[in-house]
């Protein structure tokens, strides 16, 4: 068994692939209407699905928002750096809630993201640049 995909219903389908595909720099890999249940379909990911864990977006036609209610935590993404991917986020106009820095209560350096949709997304960083890094910006915030 694996993990396939992770659905997310989505109240305007081009924002949010602009967002997975054009800031998190997700491909597009399939996208299908379905007319007779008024519904469209685009699988994303980082690579072909035979391989990889995607996120399927549902376009419901006509449906704009959605109440994401309190059970739904967020979407981890791995990054190498997680500093400049943030930087990188906001100049195409990404929303970074939560800027990088040391987890609460632990040492991996988190930050998060926000979709067109209001779902979240974890950075994690992944390489060991990250705590040389957040010690270097811990230092200079003392300072």
């Amino acid at each position: 068994m694996r993990l396939l995909h992770t659905m997310l219903r989505v109240g305007n389908l081009d924002a949010s692939l602009k967002f997975y595909c054009d800031i998190l720099g997700m491909k597009l890999l399939r996208q299908k209407d379905y007319p007779g249940g008024e519904f469209t379909l685009a699988f994303v990911g980082y690579g072909d699905e035979t391989d990889n864990t995607v996120l399927e977006l549902t376009y419901n036609w006509g449906k704009t928002s959605y109440d994401l209610g309190d059970a739904y935590g967020h979407i981890a993404i791995g990054v190498d750096d997680i500093y400049t991917t943030c930087e990188a986020i906001k100049a195409q106009g990404g929303n970074v809630t939560r800027e990088p820095g040391p987890m609460k209560h632990g040492s991996t350096v988190i930050a998060f993201v926000t979709d067109p949709d209001g779902y979240k997304v974890e950075l994690i960083q992944l390489s060991s640049h990250s705590s040389s890094q957040a010690s270097a910006q811990s230092a200079a915030a003392t300072v």
